[in-house]
């Protein structure tokens, strides 16, 4: 017959109320441990690059050149400042367009009508394909020559347009293209916070006079402000890093005259066409950190809001 000392018995004890109390802790910290190393060691790895001037081989010698690529990058004229315009242009353009279809979208499924679910399944068929196959599909209907939209445009006597070839329609034409693709996502966000809503605050607008437009504005959309700044953040941000449509269809750096050349498409080409791994680690950390500070202003923004 065994007997257990004491002094184990209360190390036990103790360790099982200690166990309890941060269990949470306990199951999810190694898989949080690994998503760090997982985020933390490749952005360690990236800012170490950029300060160094490493190029043409992974495995080449390098050295450290302190803040010379930054200085390098941000008094580039040619290449980054004109891809930090597109970058903007690109994303702003495209969310501002997905967040307003995207509401009347939302805002004509809110209410149920006949044929609901079947409408809502087309509208989110463009989510099913991948941005790769989209762009190469819209490359063959804006083809200049044989494409489907200057046939179209024949039919109404209007002249033919170099949609994805011009310089000045090719951001745009892509940017309809990003358009038609994510908006389902926006009105998916959107029509989950008008579905959550109650038909009171509408009804008592309803009541007391209120038309359409302002029961939208004044009730509505306050109501529906902090799934607004979400559907503003989760697009944003999936609009800021788009590469496999603009490469897809333009191909490498952008085009000819590097007419959609953004950032992301920037520092690929520095990185496996011209092997500039610092320079591209440079352009790849300031990017980070100009996503970072649009994160974290619309965060704090919807902090303000829900206090």
């Amino acid at each position: 017959m065994s007997t257990t000392s004491p002094r184990k018995t209360v190390a036990s004890s103790s360790f099982s109320v200690w166990a309890n109390k941060h269990r949470k802790w306990i199951f999810a910290g190694p898989s949080m441990a690994f998503v760090a190393i997982l985020i933390v060691f490749p952005i360690g790895w990236t800012i170490f690059l950029s300060l160094t001037n490493s190029r043409g081989s992974v495995r080449a010698p390098l050295d450290f050149i302190g803040l010379e690529n930054y200085l390098t990058v941000l008094t580039d004229t040619e290449r980054f400042w004109p891809a930090v315009g597109r970058t903007v242009f690109f994303t702003g353009g495209a969310l501002i367009a997905e967040l307003v279809l995207g509401m009347a979208i939302a805002l004509l499924l809110w209410r149920p009508f006949k044929g609901q679910g079947l409408v809502r399944v087309a509208i989110l068929l463009p989510l099913v394909a991948t941005p790769v196959a989209v762009g190469m599909m819209w490359r063959l209907i804006f083809e200049p020559n044989i494409g489907f939209a200057n046939q179209m445009l024949g039919w109404f006597g209007i002249p033919a347009q170099p949609w994805l070839s011009g310089q000045n329609t090719a951001l745009p034409t892509l940017m309809f293209v990003d358009i038609w693709q994510w908006t389902p996502m926006v009105v998916l966000i959107l029509l989950a916070g008008l579905s959550s809503l109650s038909d009171e605050p509408d009804e008592a607008a309803r009541v007391d006079g209120a038309n359409s437009w302002q029961r939208f504005w004044y009730v509505t959309l306050p109501l529906i402000r902090m799934t607004v700044i979400t559907a503003v953040l989760i697009r944003g941000i999936d609009a800021l890093k788009t590469f496999d449509i603009l490469y897809a269809t333009k191909g490498k750096g952008g085009g000819s005259f590097h007419e959609v050349e953004t950032l992301n498409v920037y520092a690929y080409g520095l990185s496996f066409d011209y092997n500039k791994y610092g320079l591209s680690s440079t352009v790849l950390i300031l990017f980070f950190m100009m996503i970072v500070l649009c994160v974290w202003a619309l965060t704090a923004r919807k902090k303000k809001g829900d206090s």
